[in-house]
């Protein structure tokens, strides 16, 4: 019996040494992605065009990396805050741990080389090697065009620099060890012809991350049909917003709508008269994450692409329950 329980203490004692051997080698030795050392990127003013409609209108960045008046429809960006980050995503909205959006305006990049930067975006790797959770969709980023990249570098360049200091990430075990293994080398792709809409609007889908947000998963994993709807976005108070159904479905999805209709509802917010209405979440009023007026940027080219894309994705019939107010989401 004593002989039983020695051995029983040396393969535990073993087994305890292999998992801390390899915390210590993930944590230690991965994300092992190199940042481009000879990167030089060129700031010139049609790079930082594009970089700026990238930014602000398909890759959205500065939808996290601003702070958003969450008392307004759509939570518009704060004026004067634009990259200066500090937003939060938290155990109270659903996320594994304590994740702060950091500041992107040439205040805290200064010291960031090219080369680290593109990383960063294409890679979801800092400058000190260590990876970021992937709320910011840089698998997405890592296989676009790499001058598209190059642009939204140039266009950080150029941004007014924000003094804002926002708090260090604290990812919950064990997302904090998982986080390690997420990051995978950039695959660029190419920014396709303009002329093939199709080809054109599957490129802006995936630089806007509309497969992630509008496929239900559970605990970072899809498992709902591709752009069907149904992920949900969780509100500090409760309260939950589900994505639409987008595929052509005339049963729940965009099937019904015309390519005019598609380009007006997200233009309707570029309007210089709209103003996003006052949202009172404690009455149960509808709020949403989608940031409506920063695709409302997307030219009207663009997004006829993304209808046309959206148009060749299966079709998927089911309305998706888009809100449920604090009330009535306890216990959800």
């Amino acid at each position: 019996m004593k002989r039983f329980a020695r051995i029983l203490g040396v393969l535990l004692l073993l087994l305890v040494l292999v998992v801390v051997g390899a915390v210590t080698y993930i944590t230690q030795a991965l994300p092992n992605i190199d940042a481009p050392s000879d990167l030089k990127v060129d700031v010139t003013a049609a790079r930082i065009e594009r970089g700026a409609y990238l930014a602000n209108s398909v890759c959205a960045c500065m939808d996290c990396h601003s702070t958003r008046d969450w008392s307004k429809f759509s939570g518009p960006v704060v004026p004067g805050s634009l990259g200066a980050g500090g937003e939060r995503f938290d155990e109270s909205i659903g996320f594994p741990g304590t994740f702060i959006s950091p500041n992107i305006t040439p205040f805290a990049l200064s010291d960031w080389s090219d080369g680290e930067l593109y990383r960063a975006i294409t890679s979801g790797v800092g400058r000190d090697g260590q990876p970021n959770f992937p709320v910011m969709p840089y698998l997405n980023y890592g296989t676009m065009d790499t001058e598209d990249i190059h642009s939204i570098i140039a266009y950080l360049r150029s941004l007014p620099a924000v003094e804002s200091l926002p708090a260090t990430s604290a990812p919950a075990f064990p997302m904090g060890i998982i986080m390690h293994t997420m990051p995978k080398p950039a695959m660029p792709g190419l920014r396709p012809d303009e002329a093939d809409a199709v080809a054109n609007g599957r490129y802006i889908a995936n630089a806007a991350g509309c497969i992630d947000c509008h496929t239900r998963s559970e605990k970072g994993a899809k498992v709902g049909p591709d752009y069907a709807g149904g992920f949900e976005f969780r509100f500090p108070n409760g309260a939950l917003v589900r994505s639409p159904n987008i595929t052509p479905s005339t049963e729940g999805g965009i099937g019904a709508w015309s390519r005019e209709q598609f380009i007006a509802r997200f233009r309707a917010a570029a309007d210089s008269t709209y103003v996003p209405p006052t949202v009172d979440q404690a009455r149960g009023d509808l709020q949403t994450v989608m940031p409506w007026m920063m695709y409302a940027g997307m030219s009207e080219q663009d997004l006829g692409a993304l209808y046309d894309y959206l148009r060749t994705v299966p079709a998927v019939d089911g309305v998706v329950e888009r809100w449920t107010p604090a009330t009535a989401a306890v216990g959800h």
